[in-house]
Order: structure tokens, then sequence, then C-alpha cells
């Protein structure tokens, strides 16, 4: 009986604290990672790199995640996106948290260190930096340019990816860091744009906040053609083919169309239809250059 009783207060203790790493954004992270290794290769990603690349690098996004709700705690409180997190909701504490993002990133980064390759670790490690302390401390607070200088690092995962294959960067990896680059500022601000009032009164400076939103909805497009252009590069550079390239126009034309009409006719649920479609665009751009990478039909 005591145990039934101790196993279902643990299973929302380990909830709560699965919750600090943000697991629907890290599944992205890792997705990226993952593809960004299996284009680094011709054939089969070695077993080796394939399992402890994508632990480590799911380990450090997590304790990122963690320090970022840690840091926003106060923010979170009074958005209605955040503010049931464990943190706002007091049921972990700072201490906890601190704790269990220092585990979980030395776990990450001592397995891609002793695992895969010390390049992939301080690389992981930099980008731990720039999303937890430059993005989240420095950026965020102090600037409406947070997601255009901060993205930077959520753009880093492929080449992760792709270095803990091949131990090094090369020039295709940094297309794929482009591509998510000039992904991130329409995806933020379709969000910011609907969220508007509730960043406004946690005082952070979201472009719709300290620009308006005609502003703000005019880089949304400007940012997605950027986007449309940036993510034909790896067709244009021989990376890859016919069935990337057709995905790529068709995925870029469906995202311009809403960019354009978030300019045009905006409205909080088109803004909401935007900003769910830019992951699924992700998300469909990176799996065609999964399947053009083996299926390769040359134009």
């Amino acid at each position: 009986m005591t145990t039934t009783v101790h196993s279902h207060q643990a299973l929302p203790r380990v909830q709560q604290f699965f919750a600090l790493t943000k697991p629907r954004v890290v599944s992205l992270i890792v997705f990226t990672a993952v593809i960004g290794m299996f284009l680094a290769t011709p054939g089969m990603v070695p077993l080796q790199a394939l399992l402890f690349g994508t632990l480590g690098i799911a380990l450090v996004a997590g304790a990122a995640a963690a320090i970022n709700c840690l840091v926003e705690q106060k923010i979170d409180k009074v958005m209605a996106r955040t503010r049931a997190r464990p943190l706002p909701m007091g049921q972990l504490t700072s201490t906890e948290t601190l704790a269990f993002s220092t585990a979980l990133g030395g776990a990450g980064l001592w397995t891609l260190y002793a695992l895969v390759n010390p390049l992939t670790m301080w690389l992981t490690l930099a980008t731990f930096v720039g999303y937890a302390v430059v993005y989240t401390v420095v950026l965020k607070p102090l600037t409406p340019q947070n997601i255009v200088i901060g993205g930077a690092s959520g753009a880093m995962p492929p080449v992760l990816g792709w270095t803990a294959v091949t131990g090094e960067i090369a020039s295709d990896a940094l297309l794929l860091f482009l591509i998510i680059f000039a992904w991130t500022p329409p995806h933020f601000w379709a969000l910011a744009l609907y969220r508007k009032n509730e960043y406004a009164k946690a005082g952070i400076p979201m472009l719709p906040v300290t620009h308006g939103d005609r502003f703000t909805r005019l880089h949304v497009l400007l940012y997605t053609l950027i986007l449309f252009a940036v993510s034909l590069l790896p067709f244009s550079t021989r990376m890859s083919g016919l069935i990337y390239l057709v995905s790529a126009l068709v995925l870029g034309l469906v995202f311009m169309w809403y960019a354009s009409q978030i300019y045009l006719r905006y409205s909080d649920a088109l803004a909401r239809r935007t900003f769910r479609y830019s992951i699924v665009y992700l998300s469909l751009l990176f799996g065609a250059l999964l399947v053009d990478h083996y299926l390769r039909i040359p134009l």
C-alpha cells in the first residue's frame, strides 16, 4: 500500500521536472539536430553518434529550457501562456530547478564530450550560454531585436547534429543554420502579435509592444520573404535536388500567403494559425531535406 502511495506522489513530481524542459520545443530542436546528422553522411549515421549525439543535445537543450523557466518565473506568472508552468505554480523551487538544470546539462555535456566528440560538446555549451544567458538574461528584457539576435542559438541544432557525425563544421551545415535563423523572427513575431498585451504587462519589449502592430506585421512579411529565398539555397548549391525544391517552393508560398494576410488583414486568429503553420513548415521542410537526401532526383 505504501509503495502505491509513493508511486502516485512521485509521478506528478517527475512530470513537473519534465515540464521544465519544454518538451515540445526540445522535440523540434532534437528533430532538426537529427536531420543534420543524416544530411552529414551519404549513408547511415553511425549508431554511437546517432544515439549519444541525440541524447546529449536533448539533455543540454532541456537544461537550457529549465534555466529559461528559472529566470523568467515572474514573467511566466503574469502570462496566460506560461502561468501553469511548475515554477509560477509553486510546484518546484528555484533551488530544485537550478540543481536539476545543472545535473541535466552536465550529463548532456559529458555525454557529448566522452561519447561523441569535443567540438560538438563545445558548440552545444556555446548554444546553451547563448540561449540561457545571452538571450534570456540580456537580450529579451532589453531589446525588441531579442528574437533576431537570439535566434542564432535556436538555429544551431542542425549544426550540432552535423558535427556529431563529422567532427567538423561544413558550409552545408551553415545553410541549415541560416534557414532556422531566418525562420525564427516570423515564427515568434506571429506569436507576439496575438500575445502583445501579455508581453506588455510582463514588461518584455517585444516588437509589437515597442513599435506597434503594423510595423511588426510588415517585418513578419519581410522576414518570410527572406526565409523563402534562404530556403532555396540548399538546391542552388546542389546540396539537395528536385524533391526538396518542390517542397520548399510549396511550403514557402503557403508561408508567404499567411504572412501577406497578416500584413493586409490582420486578426489574432490568423496570427495563431500562422504561428502553428510555421512549426509545421519547419518540420516538413527539414523532412523534405531528409527524403531528398536519400531519394535524390537531380534537375
